[in-house]
């Protein structure tokens, strides 16, 4: 009986398991209220369909229910989604647990009710659409862990009591938003010691970082860049000793770095550039063995580097340049940062030689220490850094430019040389030096200004097919353009301005490839490449910082001012139509200024003072939509300025020095003589006169040779014609002398 017993249970056991895996989990279809608020949050949106048909929207695609059939999770990053949120479909999804509406373009606010009603979320995740307004007073339930509200549009000041509930926040992110006010550190008063993550940056916060963030034991990530912050670091952030990155740049803190940073011993990312921070850096940074990226870059900071920084052994990137640290730093011993891939210790007042030990760190990508005060030479053994892509040296003491380039040549990986200003005097770098080049084959970019340089252009630098920006300002270099500069394939950034260049424009510069090809995809793509440093820094007027990494940050150009070249402007510099600055000025330009200028529609700017440039202002310049700079001061041109265009929103001083040239902006009016158009024929027949004048010379010698031998030559040859000649003369002699007596 027993054993019977016994089997019926097994057997009634063995079919509750099948019928178990019969019938599926969800064997309660989504509650019809459940339906309803989704389908009107769906209408709300004018984005392709959901495809949201079926009876049981817990099989929706972004949909989970649980087991009675309550909506818990709502997931729909990345559809495309266009349209107001709706706080009353989607407020009535009570039970919703998880809400992901991410990187889709979702429009609307997010009222107080709404939040309150969603009061078991755990997951909000609406960062990436068009959402505005102001934040709720209260985050909407005691249970959330996550919110990320990053790019959208929300302004205000993020309210006192909006972490009341948070006690189980771990993730907080408003980055890229317009938020004001202080950045809420009472956060961690509030929520749990689980908040791993704060994300404040790319707002308007201002005022000083109050304190509170010591009190968040296990906060990881604190960013707060590109705010208005102001004062000094709060003490109490040293407190929070798990933290592994501190990202505060693009404010206005100031203030010295304390050695308390030491307690920090999980930190990898010190990123705290552009500030005002000042002082040495603490002593003890050595003991943050976890360090790999430390930009301390466009600060105040003194002193000399600490050696013990020679101890963080897994740092990646060490970026220190623009402040005013000092010091031998070839004295460092860098063997020990095997992982390093960038150096910058551009703009300080660093002394000594190009330390021996950097060559080896074998990962060195990137090499900036320009603006100091090195000297000695180039080494051989940078041969040894075989990944070596950025290499700036300008402005130092640095001798034996030749011997340099010899050794340079052979860096295969090297795209950016700039050694502006690093070598003092001497000759380029000759043919003859540079016996079977065939270096420099990736460089992209080479500036060798502001070195005092005599001599030609050098051929040697036809053979870098590669490049695509060559800056030679500022030397004493002669002779002229060379025409082979007009073959380089990808060149489309010239600067040989402040040198003594002869000659003239050669036309072969008005066909670079670069320039009047329109690029295709795949080029375009190209053209986002990135150095891995910045080329160079400026701060505009507005304090802001002008970085240039990639490639498209410089405009196509053409610079070849202060030098003596001479001769016209060639009429094809009109085929070089993706110019957008032409910088003609201060040389012994003469002639008309080309019609054909104006086809090129994308110039920017147009330099061409202190000239000797006669006739008129073309008005076809009016169709240069994106012209912002425009100078012809100094020339003899005439006649009025072309009216109803731009040029009349330059300043008078872009027009002056020249005594006929008339109309707004200048104060001398035009005389009521012949209008625009006569003058623009005029200036079109003076520049067909150009052209044609040699032929005119041509034309009269052909004539003077005909006429002369074909009647000398006869005489000469036939005996007969020329006694008939000078009998000829002699009767008219006679004739002559009669009439006269």
């Amino acid at each position: 009986m027993l054993v019977q017993a016994y089997n019926l249970m097994a057997h009634g056991f063995l079919l509750f398991l099948l019928f178990s895996c019969i019938i599926p989990t969800n064997i309660h279809a989504c509650k019809q209220t459940e339906r309803s608020s989704l389908l009107s949050f769906a209408s709300t949106l004018s984005s392709p369909s959901l495809n949201w048909t079926s009876i049981d929207c817990c099989r929706w695609k972004g949909i989970t229910c649980d087991q009675p059939g309550w909506v818990t999770h709502l997931l729909l990053p990345s559809k495309g989604l266009k349209g107001g949120i709706s706080p009353s479909s989607l407020g009535n999804l009570t039970h919703l647990t998880h809400l992901n509406l991410s990187h889709n373009s979702l429009y609307g606010s997010l009222e107080t009710q709404f939040f309150l009603s969603l009061n078991r979320l755990e997951i909000l995740d609406l960062s990436y659409n068009r959402l505005s307004g102001e934040l709720p007073l209260s985050l909407p339930s005691s249970n959330i862990r996550t919110v990320d509200l990053s790019s959208n549009r929300f302004f205000g000041a993020i309210p006192s009591s909006f972490f009341q509930q948070a006690r189980n926040l771990t993730s907080f992110n408003v980055s890229n938003n317009t938020f004001t006010g202080y950045v809420p550190s009472s956060i961690c008063l509030h929520s749990s010691p689980s908040l791993r993550l704060l994300d404040f940056s790319s707002n308007v916060f201002s005022g000083y970082l109050a304190p509170g963030l010591g009190r968040c034991s296990k906060l990881q990530v604190f960013r707060a860049s590109h705010n208005n912050l102001s004062g000094l670091l709060p003490e109490d952030i040293y407190n929070a000793t798990k933290l592994e990155e501190i990202s505060l740049p693009l404010n206005s803190l100031h203030g010295a770095i304390s050695d308390r940073i030491a307690n920090l011993t999980n930190l990898a990312i010190l990123d705290l550039y552009f500030n005002h921070f000042g002082g040495e850096l603490p002593p003890n940074l050595g003991k943050l063995s976890k360090l790999k990226l430390v930009t301390l870059d466009f600060n105040n900071l003194e002193g000399a580097l600490p050696p013990s920084l020679m101890n963080c052994t897994n740092l990646v990137e060490l970026r220190l340049g623009s402040n005013n640290l000092k010091g031998d730093i070839s004295i460092l011993d860098f063997s020990r940062l095997s992982q390093l891939t960038k150096l910058d210790l551009r703009n300080n007042n660093f002394t000594g030689t190009v330390p021996v030990s950097l060559y080896s760190c074998k990962s060195l990508k990137a090499i900036a220490l320009g603006r100091n005060h090195l000297e000695g030479q180039i080494e051989v053994e940078i041969l040894s850094l075989k990944s070596l892509s950025f290499l700036s040296l300008g402005y130092n003491r640095f001798t034996n430019l030749t011997g340099a380039m010899k050794i340079l040549m052979s860096c295969k990986s090297l795209h950016a040389l700039k050694l502006t200003g690093a070598f003092e005097g001497g000759g380029m770098p000759f043919d003859d030096d540079m016996v079977d080049f065939d270096g420099f084959q990736n460089l992209r970019l080479f500036s060798l200004g502001h070195c005092g340089l005599i001599g030609q252009i050098p051929v040697w630098l036809s053979k870098l097919k590669n490049l695509e920006i060559l800056l030679l300002g500022s030397n004493q270099i002669t002779g002229p353009i060379p025409s082979w500069l007009g073959t380089l394939p990808r060149l489309f950034y010239i600067g040989l301005s402040n040198n003594q260049i002869s000659g003239e424009f050669p036309k072969q510069l008005c066909r670079l490839p670069r320039l009047i090809y329109e690029r295709n995809i795949a080029s375009q793509a190209e053209d986002q490449y990135e150095f891995e440093l910045p080329v160079f820094s400026t701060i505009n007027g507005a304090n802001n910082l002008f970085l240039p990494q990639k490639l498209s940050s410089f405009p196509a150009m053409i610079d070849v001012s202060n030098n003596n070249i001479s001769g016209y402007i060639p009429a094809d510099i009109g085929q070089l139509r993706l110019l957008r600055k032409l910088v003609l000025d201060s040389n012994n330009f003469l002639g008309v200024i080309p019609d054909q200028i104006s086809n090129l529609k994308n110039l920017e700017v147009l330099y061409l003072s202190m000239n000797h440039l006669s006739g008129i202002i073309p008005s076809s310049l009016m169709s240069l939509n994106f012209l912002r700079e425009f100078n012809v001061s100094y020339n003899n041109l005439e006649g009025p300025i072309p009216i109803g265009t731009q040029l009349q929103s330059f300043n008078a001083s872009a027009f002056e020095g020249n005594p006929k040239l008339c109309g707004a902006p200048l104060p001398n009016k035009c005389r009521p003589s012949k209008g625009i158009d006569a003058y623009n024929k005029s200036n079109k027949d003076v520049d067909n006169g150009l052209h044609q004048l040699p032929w005119f010379y041509i034309f009269v010698a052909l004539g003077f040779i005909v006429g002369f031998w074909g009647v000398c030559g006869s005489l000469v040859i036939n005996k007969t014609w020329r006694y008939v000649y000078f009998q000829f003369i002699d009767n008219l002699q006679d004739r002559l002398y009669v009439m006269i007596s």
